[in-house]
């Protein structure tokens, strides 16, 4: 099933009649993605080429230098004809496709120039060896795996099976297909697999696999986009049989070095390593009284010969906490590892930074690192793939959420503008080495992902990546439009007005304000409101018969609000001027206390559970008005995928109402159900 926003049969009504002539009348046969870009006309979308100008329609103009960025293209109208031009090949194809979304969307091709805000934008995969997906929601890899392993099922554990023989599923349709999807809204690096390597995986980085990554590489070289391994701290050990991982032993370095000049010789374009160490279990340079900086740069000196980069990620915590230490807030954990080190990292090192202190919940502060980094390289990291926002069952598009994270003020008094996303560019040794990141969402699902609605995620956090000012429901306008083309304005309004308000119902009958997880442990769908609160994960509520939440001020608290800036600092520790969506992540307040909202904060936990359900209650009622209008296997996936999760809301509702009317007493001022 093609239900993506590249399906060829959806834009030949908008393309198909159109001719492109290029001004560079010869190509190299080593400009792969211009290569690409004439495959992409005549053979995707069964367009002609022609040698004669004047019989366009549709021109690609070659300029060399005219623009500052490689990527940046311009597209116009002129006497008739339609031009798209740009430095090279990467912009052209650039251009190609926003011409494509540009006229699908009916939005003005007359005069548009376009330069990405990020250098780096790059989707992270957990896909494991074996075919399976941590944390993935719709299926199995389509990287790896057996053709006839399909699905992607969570047994209680992510470990790796054996593969006896070759583990790569060689799907070239499929890939072909993944790769046109990103590079249309900008995509340019991918990291194929898990950041918790495991089994076989670990040997990813040798042949005989490498010789396979290296044409997956191929593949995804074609659209612009740069292929990444993770790797296992652990590798010189695991592979070249040393008895230690030191990153300052002699032996290590050239183990590693080794390795670089082995990928470099198969992969000449390969963009480096993602390095999850010393977190959750995972080896790191910590076990041998090392830092981050001395692992991150023995790495970076082993890959920078080859103009490779080391993304190391930012997410160490103690993930063995005792509960009843409250000193111990995992929300600083990143900043008390990775501040101290600030100006220690190589220049082709950089850190990967979750967007907010905990780990993508439904409402989090921005990281403090934000900001407080001043000499190191920084990319933002997000998380398409939903563990905590609804397992791409519940309809949840997030990028109203992402928008906002990218637009937060730091409000850092030494820089020149303290907007999150333009911090991680005046703060960085090299800006090319900044960016955006997220764990992707896509499986061998017949609609990509595990609810057709979920790949608007993918969509949003790409054109997010290039546009940074763009609207969230802006972006959903264009995804609508390009994916539901033979629908009618009622029905893409309908489905806009389940969707644009989707992410603030989630978080309405979620773990409430800011308090974050109450998730069933491992498989964080569902509620469970105590499952990690006497745990070791650090994901605490303290809910008692006084009153819930997390003190982290500097008065009476963790401390963790010194952190920020001064003046976000002094709205943090102040319960008056924190955001209601937030005020249970920085402060334990009783349940009388009244909120910005003019409730209290119990019956404001009621209010939104019971809104949340309702309004989930409403998305079914219009998904059912819909059936004539839309493809019906598509109709009947987002159907079978709203009653679970109108059963989901439920269970939260019903669960976090009882739990906080059992520990406060206070009933509901609206008299409506709660079970005692």
């Amino acid at each position: 099933m093609n239900n993506t926003w590249v399906n060829e049969d959806n834009i030949s009504s908008f393309m198909g009649n159109d001719v492109f002539y290029f001004n560079q009348a010869r190509i190299e046969i080593q400009d792969t993605i211009g290569l690409r870009l004439r495959k992409e006309i005549l053979e995707w979308l069964n367009c002609e080429i022609t040698y004669e100008q004047q019989d366009a329609t549709i021109i690609f103009n070659y300029c060399n230098s005219k623009f500052k960025n490689d990527d940046t293209y311009h597209i116009y109208q002129t006497k008739g004809k339609t031009i798209i031009e740009g430095n090279g090949s990467k912009a052209m194809l650039y251009g190609f496709y926003a011409l494509i979304r540009l006229r699908m969307s009916h939005q003005s091709e007359q005069d548009y120039t376009s330069t990405p805000d990020q250098s780096i934008r790059m989707i992270d995969h957990w896909d494991q060896i074996d075919g399976s997906i941590e944390r993935g929601y719709a299926g199995a890899s389509i990287f790896f795996g057996a053709l006839n392993k399909l699905d992607n099922p969570d047994r209680g554990d992510f470990g790796v099976d054996r593969v006896d023989g070759d583990p790569f599923r060689h799907n070239q349709e499929k890939l072909i297909t993944y790769a046109r999807m990103l590079a249309s809204v900008g995509i340019n690096a991918i990291s194929l697999n898990n950041v918790n390597v495991r089994g076989q995986g670990t040997n990813l980085i040798i042949d005989p696999y490498l010789s396979e990554v290296a044409e997956l590489a191929d593949t995804f070289r074609q659209f612009g986009i740069k292929l990444f391994l993770s790797i296992n701290w652990e590798s010189p050990k695991h592979i070249g049989g040393l008895a230690t991982s030191d990153p300052l032993d002699e032996n290590v370095k050239k183990f590693w070095k080794d390795i670089c000049q082995g990928i470099y010789k198969e992969i000449p374009d390969f963009g480096g390593f993602l390095v999850k160490a010393d977190s959750e279990g995972e080896p790191g340079p910590y076990q041998y009284g090392r830092t981050h900086a001395e692992g991150a740069n023995m790495l970076a000196r082993a890959i920078g010969p080859y103009q490779g980069t080391i993304i190391w990620r930012t997410f160490v915590y103690n993930s063995k906490q005792d509960w009843r230490d409250r000193r111990t807030d995992r929300a600083k954990a990143a900043f008390e590892n990775f501040k101290p080190l600030d100006g220690q990292f190589d220049k082709n090192v950089i850190l990967q930074i979750k967007f907010g202190p905990i780990d993508f919940q439904t409402s989090e502060p921005l990281s403090p690192l934000f900001g407080a980094l001043k000499q190191t390289n920084q990319m933002m990291e997000f998380e398409i793939s939903a563990e905590y926002l609804g397992h791409q069952i519940d309809v949840n598009y997030v990028v109203p959420q992402w928008q906002h994270m990218i637009n937060v003020n730091t409000k850092q008094p030494d820089l020149k503008d303290g907007t999150s996303s333009q911090v991680l560019r005046e703060t960085s040794l090299n800006v090319e080495n900044t960016g955006f990141a997220a764990v992707g969402n896509v499986g061998m699902s017949p609609f990509w992902t595990g609810n057709p609605l979920a790949l608007a995620n993918l969509y949003g956090f790409g054109r997010l990546c290039w546009d940074n000012r763009a609207t969230a429901n802006d972006i959903l306008k264009e995804w609508l439009d390009q994916t539901f083309v033979e629908s009618n304005a009622t029905t893409k309004r309908s489905i806009f007005n389940i969707m644009s308000t989707s992410n603030e119902t989630y978080r309405m009958y979620n773990a409430p304000l800011g308090v974050g997880f109450m998730v069933v442990p491992h498989f964080h769908y569902g509620v469970s409101v105590n499952g990690y609160e006497y745990d070791r994960w650090g994901t605490y509520h303290f809910a008692d018969r006084n009153g819930v939440g997390v003190d982290r001020t500097q008065a009476t608290g963790s401390g963790f609000t010194k952190f920020y800036s001064p003046k976000v600092a002094s709205q943090y520790e102040n319960v008056e001027t924190t955001p209601d969506d937030l005020v249970l992540f920085f402060h334990h307040l009783p349940y009388t206390t009244v909120l910005k909202n003019g409730e209290t904060l119990i019956q404001t936990i009621y209010d939104q559970h019971f809104e949340g359900y309702e309004r989930s209650s409403n998305y079914l009622k219009e998904w059912q008005k819909l059936s004539t209008d839309l493809d019906k296997n598509i109709y009947e996936k987002v159907l079978q995928c709203l009653h679970k999760q109108l059963q989901n809301a439920l269970e939260w509702r019903d669960q976090v109402n009882t739990y906080f009317y059992r520990m406060s007493g206070i009933k509901d001022k609206r008299g409506r159900k709660i079970y005692q």
